[in-house]
């Protein structure tokens, strides 16, 4: 078997974040920052996962034993990390919103606690990282939820993160969930 060395990956990933909706760079920007509408979530800590669980149903008939065929029925498309800048901007993108206010000295986030329960707020994540012969590549998750718990802890001698997961979710008929694009020059 031939390695193409070049097609390994080795490197860290930039997270950014934006309204459900927002304007997705053209394909072509590949290799330019996002643009108008995304804003840079900071530094992360462990690198950041992407996840594509999918299940599959088996069909089956009365006459043979193998398995015919098989049916997705569920994916689960996840996006992991470690935010290492545990800011107020960070934790309310980790709870899926919140009302920040400043004040003289102060700045405070009160979490969503009248609408969260029937209508969160969706988010879109883009994750610039490297593709194969040192290139770009970006992974855009178009409707995005933090799903999991919100993790934080004050060590003497480890560094405060928050522990996020998001989930993508259905868009429309026409717009996939999530989306990756390669650069290849």
């Amino acid at each position: 078997m031939a390695i193409s060395v070049t097609n390994l990956i080795l490197g860290p990933a930039d997270l950014y974040t934006g309204a459900f909706g927002v304007a997705e760079p053209a394909d072509t920007a590949v290799a330019s920052p996002p643009g108008a509408g995304w804003t840079d979530a900071g530094g992360t800590s462990d690198g950041v996962e992407i996840e594509v669980a999918q299940e599959f149903t088996e069909l089956s008939v009365d006459q043979i034993v193998d398995v015919p065929g098989r049916r997705l029925t569920k994916r689960d498309v996840m996006l992991s990390t470690n935010m290492a800048e545990p800011t107020l901007e960070n934790l309310s993108l980790a709870m899926n919103g919140g009302t920040i206010a400043t004040g003289s000295g102060f700045k405070s986030l009160e979490p969503n606690y009248a609408t969260s329960a029937t209508q969160p707020t969706y988010k879109a994540l883009l994750l610039d990282g490297y593709s194969a012969n040192s290139l770009r590549r970006r992974v855009i998750v178009r409707k995005a939820l933090s799903t999991d718990n919100v993790t934080f802890a004050y060590k003497k001698d480890e560094q405060t993160v928050f522990t996020v997961k998001f989930s993508a979710h259905y868009v429309s008929s026409s717009i996939a969930p999530f989306k990756v694009v390669d650069a290849t020059s």
